[in-house]
């Protein structure tokens, strides 16, 4: 189904008009509702010991908690304050409730000949728990009351609503799921931000391929699909869909430039003759807008241009490889910040010692804390202390999930193999001088000659023989081999060099490790790597590459989570997790669609996005336990957040064919 944005009508009346009791035509609804992604909406309250409903004026009554509080049971908003969470219960959990709420979305559908037939949805809070009945009663109530030439869809808004409507016949309440009401969406925000720019449409990678060297800061790049490769510019359209954690997304994040799906670009272009001309784009939490400008811009450098990046000092000083499980957060600096974390992680699972509820522990007015959500979610009785939810959090990650095994090189080993060879250090001299001049057209032949001298320039024994030695099982005992990047210039605020570094999944035997290290090795010199960092103010005297080297582990599920909601940023209730078959970086890399998934850590309850390129759900067992993943994301972003527990993080993991969840990386998650 592809579903198009009917205008809203007028300008709003300031006075409000909330109506009750009246049947809903679509005149009223358009006089009473506003727009929330994109589409008219209208909040409904069915009073069920009054047998009738409140249609509330979105100008005016923003939450449905608010009004009935206050406008129906007299109470004062600081009485609602004071016992927030107890009346929330009272209208999203107790089965036996008096009022029922949710929201009527207006969106249009094309018949046969292309005309738009309006339709409405109808769907409750995500965090509501109505069961079968209720939500049957819901839909009853509101299709009577409702003009007989609209058609009314229900649309469960979590995975327990699509379970309970199983034993429901879709005849009696016709219904529609979240991933087929918004998945052909025509425009949906990936990043906020804005820009003015000069849009450059390529349709097919060859265009790409041809205009790319073109490019430049102050152009806004759309094509179906972006590659991992595209340069620092101004904004990115994606033409096709996409997901909000790929690669590319995060590195528009990390630089803050927008970025979005616009499905109907050609269009745009066509009618606008925007192809090639300047525009001003902007994408904010609920809309996507491109206008095209009378004139070029005054030139000016974006704000990245001024924004340098400064890195901790490397520590080169000999240091041998260790196990993962013997790195903590503070060997950063000699073994790359992936490594590291992988340390930390090991510690916090083995040790349980951390403190893991303190994103629960911040205020979220008129909350002073979330401690008792998190009590529900961890299914600790009621009142819990500090120490039992502390306890109770890390029993539950570490019940989860494990920490991967694996070997860490430090910097050492890298820096011992550049200074060994002259001809290396003659190579790097003279990427440096060209950098230092801006000879931009010198810098990346230089840097592929590097490369391809670090691949085979020979490696002397005192690098070699520290690498074979610290596998314990040594590296011909047929096992498959991953070697990872772990760079100290990445992960960084500013800077993420999300897809920027080399990782090889296919590793068996010595060669192949030690040229396979060598690739990793190489990636830190990569034109697109020394361009961006250059472009960071990162020196390349300060940028060092460790490596991890663990054992294969074939996966059922593989995916990303970020500990926030990417497209609404003042979210704090939900978790964003991708998945496809197989291993992380199918999601990440761009090579297929994944399944897209949105997990409430505070209320509980979860809801499919999108399906990508599956034909079918998750089955409910793994959705389940995609729900316990996600709140561990959360209750380890209290870790490894820093000083700011409302830093997201960035993790990968995979499913293995047991069903056991294992974290591969954690990092912060640009934003």
């Amino acid at each position: 189904m592809t579903t198009t944005v009917l205008p809203s009508g007028a300008p709003r009346p300031t006075a409000d008009r909330t109506t009750v009791g009246e049947p809903l035509t679509l005149p009223l609804f358009r006089a009473l509702s506003g727009t929330l992604a994109g589409h008219p909406y209208l909040k409904v309250v069915v009073d069920r010991a009054e047998d009738t409903w409140h249609l509330l004026d979105t100008a005016v009554h923003p939450f449905h908690v608010d009004y009935i509080a206050t406008r129906i049971l007299g109470m004062t908003p600081a009485e609602l304050d004071a016992r927030l969470d107890a009346f929330n219960a009272s209208v999203y959990t107790d089965p036996g409730r008096r009022f029922l709420l949710g929201v009527l979305s207006l969106h249009a559908e094309e018949d046969t000949e292309g005309r738009e037939r309006p339709f409405l949805v109808l769907e409750t809070t995500e965090a509501d728990t109505m069961n079968g009945p209720l939500l049957e009663e819901f839909y009853t109530f509101v299709r009577h009351r409702l003009d007989g030439r609209l058609p009314l869809l229900l649309k469960p808004a979590n995975h327990g609503q699509e379970h309970e409507l199983t034993v429901i016949s879709d005849v009696r309440v016709p219904r529609i799921l979240s991933h087929e009401l918004f998945g052909n969406r025509t425009r949906t925000p990936l990043n906020p931000g804005e820009a003015a720019g000069r849009l450059r449409h390529f349709r097919t990678p060859e265009e790409y391929a041809a205009g790319a060297g073109q490019l430049g800061w102050s152009d806004i790049v759309a094509m179906p699909c972006l590659p991992d490769d595209v340069p620092r510019v101004a904004g990115f359209i994606n033409t096709a869909p996409s997901t909000p954690l790929s690669h590319t997304n995060v590195l528009a994040s990390g630089w803050g430039i927008p970025n979005a799906i616009v499905r109907d670009l050609e269009r745009l272009i066509e009618a606008d003759d925007l192809d090639g001309a300047w525009v001003r784009y902007e994408v904010t939490d609920d809309d996507v807008s491109l206008v095209r400008l009378a004139q070029p811009p005054t030139p000016s450098a974006p704000a990245w241009h001024q924004h340098r990046i400064r890195l901790r000092t490397p520590l080169l000083a000999d240091a041998d490889p260790l196990p993962l499980r013997r790195l903590r957060r503070t060997d950063q600096d000699r073994y790359g910040t992936k490594a590291a974390n992988l340390g930390e992680l090991h510690h916090v699972l083995e040790h349980r010692e951390a403190d893991l509820t303190g994103y629960y522990g911040r205020p979220r007015p008129p909350r002073p804390d979330l401690y008792s959500h998190l009590a529900a979610r961890l299914g600790v009785p009621q009142p819990a202390s500090a120490a039992q939810l502390r306890t109770a959090a890390a029993d539950f990650v570490a019940a989860t999930v494990t920490a991967p095994d694996g070997i860490a090189l430090p910097f050492a080993l890298q820096h011992r193999f550049l200074i060994s060879s002259p001809v290396l250090q003659q190579a790097i001299g003279k990427l440096k001088m060209a950098l230092e001049l801006e000879a931009v057209d010198a810098v990346d032949p230089l840097c592929l000659q590097l490369q391809h001298l670090i691949r085979q320039v020979p490696m002397p024994d005192e690098v070699t023989r520290p690498i074979i030695a610290a596998l314990p099982d040594g590296p011909d005992t047929g096992h498959r081999l991953v070697v990872r990047s772990s760079s100290n210039a990445e992960d960084l605020p500013g800077f993420s060099a999300a897809g920027v570094y080399d990782s090889i999944s296919t590793v068996h035997g010595a060669e192949e490790l030690l040229d396979a290290v060598r690739q990793v090795w190489a990636s830190l010199l990569s034109p697109r790597s020394v361009r961006l960092r250059h472009q960071a103010g990162i020196s390349l005297d300060d940028a060092y590459m460790g490596v991890i080297i663990q054992r294969y582990a074939p996966a059922e599920l593989g995916g990303v989570l970020v500990t926030c909601n990417p497209t609404r940023r003042s979210d704090f209730r939900n978790v964003y997790l991708n998945c496809s078959p197989g291993s992380p970086e199918t999601v990440v890399d761009g090579s297929t669609l994944p399944m897209q998934y949105l997990y409430n850590t505070v209320e509980g309850g979860g809801r499919t996005v999108a399906l990508g390129s599956s034909r079918e759900d998750l089955p409910a067992t793994t959705r389940s336990g995609l729900a316990q993943l996600a709140l561990t994301g959360r209750l380890l972003q209290s870790h490894f957040s820093d000083t700011n527990v409302d830093q997201p993080l960035d993790i990968e993991w995979l499913m293995t064919d047991q069903g056991g969840f294992r974290l591969v990386q954690i990092r912060p998650y640009a934003r």
